[in-house]
This record gives structure tokens, sequence and C-alpha cells, in this order.
């Protein structure tokens, strides 16, 4: 089973959304793991099997428990019956407490069709009728959504400070992907030679916003049951400056 499971569209956007924190529940003794739901065969560059090999290296260094693709078609990804069948039996078989996603209403379609997909399966999943005799049910995961496309308010931000350079080198594991001298390959905004700096300064600025070096920011729909809101509410943050 696993702890926190991260689910997303393409193989580089779990790394370049929610690397940080999956890193930082490893090294709290959570188990982690990540579904790309498409191999990304729209992508401008690199191949269907060269993008595999590639997340599989980022998974390395990601020290991830399990990753594994959902197989759905790039650019054709729908919260259709056949798709929720697939990711419910996935849902029961790993059995995670907490889903990481793409936002609501990101302008990609398959990222908007996938928090779809990720919270209809993730209430089936636990409805022993649904798909009857494949899977135990299960207890539906909190949804914690990515603030990645979107300026929203997010929910909470993650501290990631210790594992900035490690989520970095796990992006650069997709090295078809991002920005190459070398490469004959059309140039896109992923390829520009300052979009890495970007990412980076972008979670040193999450970060600034609660007094820590780098932070990556989630929302939650749903209220959160806050046990002790002195823990919660005391905790280092830069508000005063």
């Amino acid at each position: 089973t696993i702890d926190i499971l991260a689910i997303f569209a393409h193989p580089d956007d779990v790394e370049l959304a929610v690397g940080g924190t999956l890193l930082k529940m490893k090294s709290l003794g959570y188990r982690t793991g990540a579904i790309d739901v498409t191999r990304g065969e729209m992508g401008t560059r690199g191949t269907v099997d060269g993008r595999a090999q590639e997340a599989l290296e980022a998974a390395r260094v990601l020290k991830l428990d399990v990753r594994e693709n959902l197989e759905l078609p790039d650019g054709r990804v729908f919260a259709d019956d056949e798709s929720r069948v697939k990711l419910v039996r996935v849902l029961r078989r790993l059995r995670p407490k907490v889903v990481l996603t793409h936002q609501e209403g990101d302008p990609h379609p398959d990222h908007a069709h996938i928090v779809q997909l990720v919270r209809e399966a993730s209430r089936l999943a636990s409805m022993a009728k649904y798909d009857e005799g494949v899977g135990q049910r299960l207890l539906p995961p909190i949804v914690a959504h990515s603030v990645f496309s979107r300026r929203i308010a997010p929910s909470f931000i993650v501290d990631i400070s210790d594992f900035l350079e490690q989520k970095m080198e796990a992006i650069k594991a997709h090295a078809s992907q991002f920005y190459s001298p070398e490469s004959k390959e059309p140039e896109t905004r992923l390829t520009s030679a300052g979009f890495l700096d970007e990412l980076a300064n972008r979670s040193r600025y999450f970060g600034s916003l609660i007094g820590v070096a780098a932070g990556e920011p989630f929302f939650v729909a749903e209220a959160l049951n806050v046990d002790d809101p002195i823990a919660l509410l005391t905790r280092p943050m830069n508000i005063y400056s």
C-alpha cells in the first residue's frame, strides 16, 4: 500500500508540481507513489519509450515506492466510465490515504479532466457495488490539488527547503522536455533557457510566504479537520515582515 499518491497527466508533471512534497514525505517515513495518466505521446519533444525511461530515472531520484502509467490517450483524457474503472482499480490496489493532483480549472484539458476523474474515482472506490468483486473498497482518500496554473490562495504550503535541489534533479531527468543547447527539436516554453530557474524561483516564492527557503502550495476543497489549532497556527511563519 501507498500513503500518498500523485496522479498527474504527463510523465514530467509529478516532478514539476509536487516533487518536493513527495521527497519530504519519503524522508518522514511514508510510502510514496506516482501515476502518470498518459504516456505523453502528444508532446512536442521526445518519444514514448524515451519518456518512459526518463520517468523511471526521475522515480529513482524521488525515491518513489511505485510509479505506474495508466496509459490513457494523451490529449483525450475524459472522466468516462472506462477510465474511472481503471483508476478505481489502481486506488483499491494501492490504497492511498492522500492523493495529489492537478488544480481545478487548469487550462490544459487533460489536466482539468483528470481532476474530475480523480475526484470521482476516489469516491467510487469506496462503493462496494461499483466494479463489484474487483478489489476491496477503501475510505475515499483526501484529494489535495497542486496550485500551479491558476492564481488562487493555497490551503497550505509544504516546506520543501531541504529538497529543492533534489526536486530540480528529478525534473532534469526528463531531459527531452527541457533546455538543451544541442537539441534540434522544436522549441516550447518548457525548453527555454530560463524555465528551470523560473520553476525554482516559484518554489522560493511560495516558501517565502511561510518564512522558509522553498515551498509547494496546495488547495483542498473540503474543510480540514484540525486536531490542534495551536500547534498548527504557531508554526514559524513570516507573517509580520
